[in-house]
């Protein structure tokens, strides 16, 4: 099986810690990983089509139109899309299609770095979180505006810290999810502001099942790609 990881933007985010801690998780896991730096290796679909697994780890960057549509196209036709933190929910603000894809975009974390709150198991039956109990993170509470669509596995309840949005109530944001796009896999985890958040625990075990779960999908994706010539057509109304 083979895994491309790219990583960059936002310094903050440690992204080539996170990126060196997910090229180690899925080498473990009998990856074959390319790690790149820069998003060139977004340049060609055909080439992206032939890898199991896509992870992202860029904050705060752009995106053009042509290389978010290379990575859908890979992604509709199996290949995997999983990541953490703002490297993969606040990777490219401006692109919709991006958003559209991963389920989510980030839009604040009020308190900051520190907070400390619970991450609930919310489908305890699901094989991603299985056997993980609700447990205690201190990082980032991040807020997200989230895709109806997508199959949250876990939740916190927010806010932990009041800010302008303590009258709209208390909500459960979620945390970790699974979705589809097209026949591919996409898994998505909030945790990870920094290395050390993820380095370890039911952090760590959360986003390795969602790794492999998301680079397992290209192999059952083979037999179903004659139900993407209808997408394809529809794609250009998009």
């Amino acid at each position: 099986m083979k895994a491309l990881i790219t990583w960059g933007g936002w310094d903050g985010h440690e992204p080539d810690l996170v990126a060196k801690q997910f090229s180690e998780m899925l080498t473990r896991n009998g990856f074959d990983v390319d790690l790149f730096d820069t998003l060139d290796c977004f340049d060609d679909p055909d080439e992206l089509d032939d890898y199991d697994l896509i992870v992202p780890v860029w904050t705060m960057s752009e995106l053009t139109k042509e290389r978010a549509q290379n990575v859908s196209y890979a992604v509709s036709r199996g290949t995997g899309l999983a990541g953490c933190h703002g490297g993969m929910c606040d990777a490219f603000r401006s692109n919709v299609l991006w958003q559209f894809m991963t389920g989510a975009n980030w839009v604040a974390h009020p308190g900051g770095d520190g907070v400390t709150y619970t991450v609930n198991i919310t489908d305890a039956s699901h094989d991603l979180v299985a056997g993980i109990p609700s447990f205690e993170v201190t990082s980032e509470q991040y807020y997200l505006h989230t895709d109806p669509s997508n199959h949250v596995l876990a939740t916190t309840r927010f806010p932990t810290v009041d800010w302008y949005h303590t009258p709209n109530g208390a909500v459960e944001m979620p945390v970790a999810w699974t979705r589809f796009w097209g026949l591919g896999r996409v898994y998505y985890n909030a945790l990870g502001h920094k290395q050390k958040v993820i380095a370890s625990g039911y952090a760590y075990e959360l986003l390795d099942r969602g790794l492999l779960w998301a680079g397992a999908g290209k192999a059952l994706a083979k037999a179903n790609l004659h139900k993407l010539k209808e997408w394809e057509n529809n794609y250009s109304n998009f």
